[in-house]
């Protein structure tokens, strides 16, 4: 099962070599990136919303038009992956390059290993592509559209996405090629045997089937239309900023040992060891989204406030108990423990928005600490079933492709069988399950 927009936000991380590259890079682009994480953050950080129930519509909404395959952004995901993915493995064949280059005795690996000015300078085309298919994905534009990215580019591009283009320049433009990296890309792009280095390339060939065009010929031109749509623009950073092979390597100098002489081995390093168009591309894709499911948001409850108030006496007089939430201050809950596996009896002694502060009933206060809504349920047992699970009930439900635990609502029981719906999922999700799959 695919993950949804708020597990790919939630599981961001807050600090790793990409993190640290990126931030060694806002120079290029001042203070146009934060590393936003967790997705309720990310909705208060974008929309400025601080009410609880708003967040959790705006994310219960961003998940619908995430899953929904009539939008593009699953596609988009997929592509700044796959395009990470295999630019890992296309970092490791340039590092060997590198090393058979200035070791004699393993001089045979160029035979098998790329060029590195050739490996780099298709990877960079290929990233272009792949941000232009990307970007018409997620505004819905139906054919890849080099130009119409090209003008967005120049005058509306900002936060992750300008900063992930300002880093293609960087890591894969300027510091493995050179400060005329423009010119090495053209020379190889336009050469003679052009047309087979690409159609060979192994990061091609993973992104192959997403590129326009019938055959690998079209499929090369439109790389080649890709760059030159965007060659202006990356001259023009390049000269606005000032920003040098040496430049880089002084700001990545910080966590990474440079010399002068082995910047294409740095080049190379990054390559393996970064993800920043995927992890950008996450929170390109959340903006976008989160963006839309607020207006939308906002607008149902602008339309809830039109409608009359029915005079019921009964729901006049509801408690804080009723409300959707569900819990309450001494409330006795159940809490899943993701490391065990298994739900522990406890009770709530704070809330605070959408966090539950608990005390495991037998254990002392030490083991006291905050949890996530996703991670409590209360269980109805006069209503349970022989296996102690009732219609209603939220269970955890094990995924064996993904090996992760995903939470879902009970919706029907037959004997051993539970068929339930997936928090966060549309109801194309919705199966039956064995007993052995949930908790």
């Amino acid at each position: 099962m695919d993950k949804s927009i708020v597990q790919l936000v939630d599981e961001l991380p807050s600090d790793n070599i990409t993190v640290k590259v990126l931030k060694a890079l806002d120079y290029v682009a001042p203070g146009q990136w934060d590393n936003l994480v967790g997705f309720d953050n990310t909705v208060r950080a974008i929309t400025g919303e601080t009410d609880a129930n708003v967040i959790k519509r705006i994310r219960d909404r961003a998940d619908s038009i995430y899953l929904d395959p009539q939008n593009g952004y699953q596609a988009a995901i997929k592509l700044y992956q796959i395009i990470d993915k295999a630019d890992a493995a296309m970092g490791t064949a340039a590092l060997a390059n590198k090393v058979s280059e200035k070791i004699s005795f393993l001089s045979f690996l160029g035979n098998i290993t790329p060029k590195a000015d050739v490996t780099q300078t298709i990877d960079l085309v290929l990233k272009i592509a792949v941000e232009i298919i990307a970007f018409c994905k997620i505004n819905g534009i139906p054919q890849p559209n080099p130009q119409e990215f090209a003008n967005t580019l120049a005058n509306n591009y900002q936060n992750a996405s300008l900063m992930r283009m300002a880093a293609l320049v960087c890591i894969d433009g300027i510091l493995p090629l050179g400060p005329d990296f423009l010119i090495k890309i053209q020379e190889v792009i336009g050469g003679a045997t052009a047309n087979d280095a690409i159609a060979q390339n192994p990061v091609f060939q993973a992104v192959n089937s997403s590129l326009p065009g019938n055959s690998p010929a079209d499929k090369v031109g439109f790389l080649s239309q890709a760059f030159n749509s965007v060659q202006g623009w990356m001259n023009n950073l390049v000269a606005k900023t000032g920003i040098t092979p040496q430049s880089i390597a002084n700001g990545l100098s910080s966590f990474v040992q440079i010399a002068d002489d082995n910047l294409d081995f740095v080049a190379a390093f990054l390559d393996q060891t970064t993800n920043y168009f995927e992890h950008t591309g996450i929170q390109t894709v959340a903006r976008s989204i989160i963006l839309q499911a607020h207006t939308l948001v906002k607008a149902e409850i602008a339309e809830e406030a039109k409608k009359p108030q029915k005079q019921d006496t009964a729901s006049a007089t509801k408690s804080k108990s009723d409300t959707p939430t569900q819990y309450d201050v001494n409330s006795t809950v159940e809490v899943w423990d993701e490391e065990d596996e298994e739900w522990y009896k406890a009770t709530i002694q704070k809330i605070k928005d959408d966090q539950f502060f608990i005390n495991y009933v037998g254990y002392g206060s030490s083991s006291d600490e905050w949890v996530g809504e996703d991670a409590i349920r209360i269980r109805a047992l006069e209503s349970s079933d022989d296996n102690g699970f009732a219609v209603g009930q939220k269970v955890k439900c094990w995924d064996e492709e993904n090996e992760e635990w995903y939470s879902a609502t009970i919706e029907e029981i037959r004997g051993q069988q539970y068929f339930v719906h997936y928090q966060g999922y549309d109801s194309s999700y919705d199966e039956w399950l064995d007993l052995a799959e949930i908790r």
